[in-house]
């Protein structure tokens, strides 16, 4: 990176990285070492002046300061010949640097703040560093949330987050896009920022606003595209991704890629070049393609457009997508659909989750005692203010919202009467507590599926949110549903056909009358129904081609709908087939059985029991338990998916005895009162996926038309 910075400045500017005037800072030095390279670089002549005038760093945890000053000064002992002390390292958080005054702390000595004080007047030319990786606390019961700094959070605030359109903008707190804020107002009118950074600023929705400011910001923009997030990479294609992809190895399992942004004044052209490596590289093979290229100027690059929603990466992506009526847009209110919501986020399964309703009354009574007893004990101690710092975190799995309730004294108050079933997973259901106080983030689902009635009569569509990692997925439903529907980080949007009003209960169509008044006039066809509109949208959400065709865009946004040329007869087999599609997956646990061979282990007594389920290795059969076998699974089950596994995949993973680490709850499937239930569910869920796949082998060719 520094042959980079080197070879920018002579282009750029004329200049070297030995000039005088060339200020160059790493705000977050760690243990020195693009300082000690930096040293390494320098002509001997110019060193000495550099050392004590033009270099510095910051590093905010004591040891790797010490570590850092012991690096470099020795550094500079071998380059010169002498021992001087390092006057540019600073003990200071640099986010705090852009406020007025920094917080001082007893081991602070004077020369310190000093330092501090020279280092803010400078002004810096070059900054270069590898800002911090951690993105947010996995929960709450980490207890290690990112600190809070005034200055550069409203900075983030009133430019990346005040120019997003995305609905999720909490990324834009992680720290290392604070980096590029300070590092963005810190150069003043010119100067290079050079990171090794976390990647998801390239391609993420969340950060379009950033794009928007890196692009205004900077003259010139290079970026390279290490890749390695194996959370999103993982399994993708069939292909496993692991530690060797990444850069960092296991302490960082995210992408990683190099921005060297430009500031020149008299810039005539500005530019934004892309590169990457493949997604498969492993890191030998990443470090290879740095080395022969030595810098920026010997790589293959691609000049990136953004569009006007300040997308970089439109790779794939059908511009005619943007035409076809969205199924919902809360900011305009258009779309097929009036409201729509994520699924119910418990941020605590196992206690809101359970097989039994036995066990999920126990789990959820037990875990009411235990907050409310800390809700007592709160008040008790005079409700101190640091929430964080008071909670057990060993007693209860805490969530910000729990953590509201305990400072406003909310106790919970349990209710036998609040269960419901809940599409937990694809094909499997569970019992869910809804009641105040385990849910987490409820969304809209109680007002989707208010009581047992509405899930008799209404039908919600869920399909995978924007920026998902795993591949788009669509799934019927009539009844809540959770937002991680397949497992992954991903989140799933639901689309009922009907609303409930919360009051009275009063029933909604969701489906907008001027939707059904566009499809009736484009068709020539007064007929068409409102269900048969939502049954056209599920179908069409199932076509290959729409898939495969829209694969990128459904990665940005969530799904637009075209029209199907402009012949009713059309319209209607997609609605008819549809409505099966529907039929099948909103009733599953109604279709009737494909019947699997059974092969029972003579030496072993009757036994339905599950334990743990596995496929054989060449996916013919399931071995159930020590006693039976299923055999005969026809190689086209596989072939229906949703995420990362297919139907049959889901039920295998999630029908199975298991025990919840943290809190010791065990969660059995086992029916005492229908033995052989999961067994008959198996053949179930294959007669299901066999029969999608007919139904979707009948849709008609996909001629799009403007919707």
């Amino acid at each position: 990176m520094l042959a980079s910075v080197e070879e920018i400045l002579r282009k750029e500017f004329g200049r070297e990285l030995g000039d005088k005037n060339v200020h160059i800072i790493d705000p977050f030095v760690g243990t020195g070492n693009f300082m000690v390279n930096l040293i390494r670089r320098l002509p001997k002549t110019q060193l000495e002046y550099k050392y004590r005038e033009e270099l510095h760093c910051n590093e905010v945890m004591l040891l790797p300061y010490y570590i850092a000053t012991m690096n470099i000064e020795h550094t500079f002992l071998e380059q010169i010949g002498k021992y001087e002390p390092f006057p540019g390292i600073c003990l200071v958080d640099t986010f705090e640097t852009a406020e007025k005054e920094q917080h001082e702390f007893p081991f602070f000595n004077p020369e310190n703040t000093e330092r501090v004080k020279r280092q803010k007047a400078a002004p810096i030319f070059v900054v270069i560093g590898n800002p911090p990786y951690n993105a947010h606390q996995v929960n709450e019961n980490d207890n290690n949330k990112n600190r809070k700094y005034e200055t550069i959070d409203q900075r983030v605030r009133s430019t990346y987050v005040a120019d997003s359109k995305a609905k999720l903008r909490s990324r834009l707190s992680d720290p290392y896009v604070k980096a590029f804020r300070w590092a963005s107002d810190r150069l003043k009118e010119e100067g290079i920022v050079a990171f090794v950074s976390n990647s998801s600023y390239i391609d993420e929705r969340s950060f379009d606003g950033m794009r928007k400011h890196l692009a205004s910001d900077f003259s010139s923009i290079y970026v390279i595209d290490l890749k390695g997030n194996v959370r999103k990479d993982s399994m993708r294609e069939g292909i496993p991704i692991g530690e060797e992809h990444t850069i960092f190895g296991l302490g960082a399992m995210v992408g990683v890629s190099i921005a060297l942004l430009v500031r020149n004044r008299r810039a005539q052209n500005r530019a934004i070049r892309y590169a990457s490596v493949d997604w498969k590289a492993k890191r030998s093979e990443k470090f290879a393609l740095l080395t022969r290229s030595r810098d920026v100027f010997g790589i293959d690059w691609k000049t990136i457009e953004p569009d006007r929603d300040h997308v970089w990466l439109s790779e794939g992506m059908a511009a005619e997508f943007r035409l076809l009526m969205p199924l919902a847009d809360k900011l305009t209110g258009t779309g097929f659909f009036r409201t729509y919501s994520l699924g119910v986020s418990t941020n605590r399964d196992s206690v809101a989750y359970s097989f039994k309703a036995s066990e999920l009354e126990k789990c959820v009574a037990s875990f009411s005692r235990a907050f409310n007893s800390e809700v007592a004990r709160y008040q008790a101690t005079g409700s101190p203010k640091d929430i964080d710092s008071f909670v057990d975190y060993e007693k209860l799995k805490w969530s910000r919202n729990l953590k509201r309730d305990l400072k406003r004294g909310n106790k919970i108050t349990f209710d036998s009467t609040s269960k419901r079933i809940g599409l937990y997973r694809p094909f499997t259901t569970r019992l869910l507590y809804t009641g105040a106080g385990i849910i987490d983030e409820p969304g809209q689902m109680l007002s989707f599926f208010p009581d047992l009635k509405s899930e008799s009569e209404n039908r919600m569509i869920c399909v995978s949110d924007v920026g998902m990692r795993a591949p788009f997925s669509v799934m019927a439903t009539s009844h809540i549903t959770d937002l991680h529907l397949c497992a992954s980080t991903d989140a799933f949007q639901s689309f009922p056909f009907y609303t409930y009003d919360g009051e009275n209960g009063a029933r909604r169509e969701n489906i907008p009358l001027s939707i059904l008044s566009r499809f009736q006039q484009h068709y020539g066809d007064e007929k068409i129904t409102k269900w048969d509109i939502f049954h056209y949208v599920y179908a069409m959400l199932h076509h290959p081609e729409y898939r495969t065709r829209y694969a990128a865009n459904l990665r940005r946004e969530l799904p637009r709908i075209p029209f199907i040329g402009k012949d009713a007869k059309t319209f209607h087999v997609f609605a008819e087939i549809g409505c099966k599609l529907a039929d099948l997956h909103a009733n599953y646990e109604s279709a009737a059985e494909y019947k699997l061979k059974r092969i029972e282990n003579r030496d072993e007594s009757l036994n339905w029991r599950v334990e743990k389920m596995r496929l054989t290795k060449d996916k013919n059969a399931i071995i159930y338990n020590d006693f039976l076998t299923l055999d005969g699974i026809p190689p086209e089950t596989f072939a229906y998916r949703l995420g990362n596994r297919s139907a049959l995949e889901w039920v295998i993973d999630q029908y199975q005895v298991s025990t919840d680490k943290r809190s010791g709850i065990t969660n059995d499937p086992n029916r005492e009162d229908e033995p052989d239930y999961i067994v008959k569910l198996i053949g179930k869920v294959i007669a299901v996926s066999l029969e999608t796949q007919k139904l979707i082998a009948q849709l008609p060719p996909l001629e799009v038309e403007r919707s």
